[in-house]
């Protein structure tokens, strides 16, 4: 597991975490995510086209955290 971090799509994981219910918010060049329920907020940042490898990381440990599921 996380091999393939450094080689997602930024809008990919952008439209997951919205189809997980998660509310954007844009603020400059971060990207933020927060949904009733889970206490962490996700902050992203996009290098280039793709999501920074340690924030891919931070998304799936958030999922897993909390059995989250695609409505």
């Amino acid at each position: 597991m996380g091999e393939g971090d450094a080689n997602i799509s930024f809008d990919d994981t952008c439209a997951l975490l919205r189809e997980l219910g998660f509310s954007e918010r844009i603020r400059g060049g971060h990207y933020i995510y927060a949904k009733a329920g889970v206490l962490e907020i996700v902050n992203l940042q996009p290098k280039g086209t793709k999501t920074k490898p340690y924030q891919v990381r931070q998304v799936r440990a958030v999922i897993l955290k909390y059995r989250l599921r695609l409505q």
